[in-house]
């Protein structure tokens, strides 16, 4: 088996990962990082990989609007707010003070970010109440990857590429290693006292999802596998995206009204609400893209829903105006917001002509984008869309420094959780990559390098000194987990077959519509497929240990979902399927539950949050 020494190990090639590596290797030149990536560094990853018509990083600058001392205490608030009191309001404290230096240091390596007259451009998203999320354009989130990955190669950080990380060594609530497999079957042992999970979100567990390949929740299931905790599983960002490109259909994609219509041609949204009030409806989609119980235009994404379980495919039409639009139908706020997004003069005529031509006079480049992909909507083409899983809210639960409940142990970005709630302004995940890759790789570091237990040599492995033996011969049995399915081999199931069945229960029951009768057969569903053995792929052993932890994240989401009988954020709860309106919240609810694994079982408990007892949309409290 192959040995690997490092001081801190950082699992993951993405924005959080590529920050915590540059903050580690900052902090001291002489601490030996390494970054395990699981396939090609620069091109693996959500940050390498997302699009959309404008992608957002949430920063408060010195002259961000409300423009007073302290401005970031409004970005707090609406961390926290807009995120359903269901996350620690310290780390939101966190995430908004240190968002400016996030982008201050992205544009100081090279991230080049819009400007307007001498400042950043910032414009307003979805759950945010003033204009903070700068941008590149469709590619901000590729910019920064690149801009990243350049600096990680000046600084000559340890790259192992093609490699999984398969489980934790955990002795005494310690971390002492990692155990992991390369693409060509080979195993390698990690050792050092410090691992940083940045493994990103698990989006690929269902069949609807903009995520690349790979991720299938690796991070939660080396968690949970190694004794750490997971919070707020059940909230996960879900949006109509096309089905062809992955693009999140977002923005002006949905100002410039479309049709929404299924095979038939229909505009069956007129089926929900009356088409006289819903036009306004689909334009605020276009800043309310995610789903969320707390905004009207969620009854899109469950029509689309309902829709596609009726077995009909759903498109975005842009060839001719909806059904009795006319643009005068339209609110004179959202008139005005569309006006503001003029590209060129336009006449009124113009405006009513179709939805390609408003499409063409606010976002012009999304229309070029989509042609470069194969879909010409200038042509009379459309954009299929479903509802797909675009983020996770929850994750490895961290404190203020990135770290988890084992020592050693850290985590950051889409992987983590207590930082973000139920719903997340937009521009706000991006941003969170920054500021906790930066704290996490330098708290990581500085545990390594100060830590009284520091990492495994080569020594003590090679003369089996490790306490349980576990790697004491060196075979590929040690990458082996406990949790492995073993039933009889007419119980087996192909790695192909379960992820097909897997994908599709997971879209089905625990995505935009969910009910209790649901998710107890998701949840039964998940343990028939548990109970089945797994046919190994000897030729790629990585795509088998993805299996097993889409399998655990997979019932870790289905059992958290359970918990909330309620609509919060996108976890939308119905008392049964083909309702109009899902369950409204509950100040009950106004916690979040923490899952652990314990003797093989997963366990929930619901625990308070860190209240928010300071401000109050960025007024600050007295107390009485």
């Amino acid at each position: 088996m192959k040995r690997i020494i490092c001081d801190v190990l950082i699992v993951g090639g993405g924005g959080a990962a590529l920050r915590a590596a540059i903050a580690a290797k900052e902090y001291d030149n002489k601490c030996k990082v390494t970054l395990a990536v699981k396939g090609k560094l620069g091109t693996t990853g959500t940050t390498a990989n997302s699009c959309s018509d404008r992608m957002a990083f949430h920063s408060t600058l010195p002259f961000t609007e409300p423009k007073t001392d302290n401005n970031w205490k409004y970005h707090a608030s609406d961390i926290y707010e807009v995120g359903g009191r269901v996350s620690d309001y310290d780390l939101a404290e966190i995430l908004a003070k240190k968002s400016g230096e996030a982008f201050q240091y992205l544009d100081s390596i090279g991230v080049p970010f819009v400007y307007k007259a001498g400042r950043p451009e910032q414009f307003v998203t979805d759950g945010s109440v003033y204009p903070r999320a700068c941008y590149t354009g469709p590619n901000t989130a590729i910019d920064i990857e690149k801009a990243l990955v350049r600096k990680v190669k000046e600084l000559e950080i340890e790259l192992v590429q093609n490699t999984m990380i398969t489980n934790l060594k955990v002795s005494n609530g310690i971390i002492r290693g990692a155990f992991g497999v390369n693409e060509n079957n080979e195993a390698i042992y990690f050792s050092t006292s410090a691992i940083l999970l940045c493994t990103g979100g698990a989006g690929e567990i269902f069949k609807y999802n903009v995520y690349p390949k790979g991720a299938y929740g690796d991070g939660y299931a080396l968690a949970l596998n190694a004794g750490a905790e997971l919070v707020n599983m059940e909230f996960i960002q879900f949006g109509l995206s096309s089905l062809k490109t992955k693009l999140a259909c977002s923005g002006s994609l949905f100002r410039s009204i479309p049709r929404i219509i299924n095979d038939k041609h229909e505009e069956f949204l007129g089926t929900v609400h009356n088409f006289s009030s819903i036009y306004n409806i689909v334009f605020e989609k276009g800043a309310s893209w995610p789903v969320s119980a707390e905004h009207v235009s969620s009854m899109i994404d469950t029509a689309v829903f309902n829709e596609m379980a009726k077995g009909n495919h759903v498109y975005l039409d842009f060839a001719k105006n909806p059904v009795d639009f006319n643009f005068s139908l339209l609110d004179e706020k959202n008139r005005k917001r569309f006006e503001d997004e003029l590209q060129v003069e336009v006449t009124e005529e113009i405006l009513q002509t179709s939805p390609i031509e408003r499409l063409k006079v606010i976002n012009p480049k999304v229309i070029n984008w989509l042609k470069d992909r194969g879909i010409d909507l200038v042509k009379g083409d459309k954009i299929e869309i479903a509802p797909a899983a675009q983020h996770f809210q929850g994750g490895i639960k961290i404190r203020k420094q990135g770290e988890t409940n084992i020592k050693g142990l850290f985590a950051a970005g889409e992987c983590a959780g207590g930082q973000h709630g139920a719903n997340r302004p937009g521009g706000n995940a991006l941003m969170d990559c920054q500021v906790f890759g930066k704290i996490s790789g330098t708290s990581a570091a500085q545990y390594s390098l100060n830590s009284k237990n520091s990492a495994i040599t080569d020594a003590s492995i090679s003369d089996g000194s490790i306490s349980d033996g576990s790697i004491s011969d060196g075979s590929m049995d040690d990458l082996d987990r406990k949790e492995q399915i073993k039933v009889g081999k007419d119980n087996s199931i192909t790695i192909e077959e379960l992820k097909k069945q897997l994908n599709l229960i997971m879209s089905r029951y625990a995505s935009v519509v969910r009910t209790r009768d649901g998710l107890i057969l998701l949840y039964a569903k998940i343990a028939t497929l548990k109970s089945k053995e797994i046919e190994k792929d000897e030729e790629n052993l990585i795509n088998y240990y993805e299996t097993l932890d889409m399998l655990l994240t997979a019932e870790t989401i289905a059992i958290a979902c359970i918990q909330r009988v309620e609509s919060r954020g996108p976890h939308l709860y119905f008392e049964e399927e083909g309702k109009d309106h899902h369950m409204n919240k509950s100040k009950e609810y106004e916690k979040y539950f923490v899952i652990r694994k314990e003797n093989g079982e997963l366990k929930v408990s619901p625990q308070e949050t860190v209240k928010n007892n300071k401000y109050v949309n960025g007024v600050e409290l007295h107390e009485e």
